[in-house]
């Protein structure tokens, strides 16, 4: 009996001695790691961009200014109004301001402004009394906005978002009005109420009767969305597409050659109207936040 009892109290005693070293041997769990960065939205950024547009664009009307435009485009009628794609590469630079007001929500102001390669032509045949050919094209130079921002945050580092506000432009135009009459030479003169000018291929080739251009900046609206991407505490990509819409234009073409001996020496002229110009635009960015 009593060595039953000795035998127990020695396995206790050795049990107590070997937890601390079993305890040591069981492996400690690691601390988790610490957040990644968190990119705050709020604040001013700057940043570039790049990327296309294309849009469609007709000549909508064509109005004499004096009684001599009216009897040439009497002669020589309009051809049909040409229409035209236009289309190239933009970019620019690009700040605005974010306001997270909400965990999921933001506000925002962007400006941007772009140069831009977009342009377009196209020319017309004419067929009917006298044939001739209207040649037309169009070239936006560079625009920019300024548009509100609604924007929804999905994850931390991802926003999709709405867009809107204020568009403007400057756009370049230029057209001539060829008359030409089969076989080489020919003129077209007019003497109404002291109106007069020459048209013709007097030299063997189709010579502009008529020509203009005209550069002006016009305004309008803009609409489109988004989404950005926030890869570091200070950086974001973003993809963009905006619908842009700019008044119309009209374009002056004045008689190039007065016709001498006419009786008249004041040049003729008609305005030709081009259709609101409205594009599509795609582009991608980069911002740098500021904190």
């Amino acid at each position: 009996m009593a060595v039953n009892k000795i035998a127990t109290c020695a396995a206790g005693i050795g049990a107590l001695i070997a937890a601390p070293a079993f305890a040591a041997d069981i492996a400690v769990k690691a601390p988790p790691p610490p957040p990644g960065p968190v990119y705050s939205w709020t604040g001013w950024y700057v940043g570039g961009n790049i990327g296309g547009g294309w849009g469609n664009r007709d000549v909508t009307a064509v109005t004499p200014n004096d009684p001599g435009a009216g009897s040439f485009l009497t002669d020589a009628p309009p051809p049909a109004p040409p229409s035209f794609n236009v289309g190239g590469v933009v970019g620019g630079v690009q700040v605005g301001y974010n306001w997270r007001f909400h965990p999921n929500w933001l506000l925002g102001f962007e400006t941007d402004f772009d140069g831009s390669g977009m342009k377009g032509s196209n020319t017309t045949p004419n067929t009917l009394n006298n044939p001739g050919l209207y040649f037309a094209d169009e070239h936006i130079t560079w625009f920019g906005t300024a548009r509100g921002r609604l924007g929804w945050l999905p994850s931390q580092n991802l926003l999709i978002y709405g867009t809107g506000g204020f568009a403007y432009g400057e756009i370049e135009h230029s057209g001539n009005w060829n008359w030409a009459i089969p076989g080489g030479i020919g003129n077209f003169g007019t003497s109404i109420n002291g109106f007069s000018f020459n048209c013709g291929n007097e030299f063997g080739g189709a010579n502009p009767c008529f020509a203009g251009s005209s550069r002006g900046t016009e305004t309008g609206w803009t609409a489109g969305g988004g989404f950005e991407w926030a890869f570091s505490p200070n950086w974001s990509v973003k993809g963009e597409y905006l619908f842009i819409s700019l008044a119309n234009k009209s374009l002056t073409e004045t008689a190039q050659a007065i016709c001498v001996g006419c009786g008249g020496v004041t040049p003729a002229s008609f305005n030709v109207s081009f259709s609101r110009l409205d594009f599509n635009m795609v582009r991608v960015g980069l911002n740098y936040q500021f904190h």
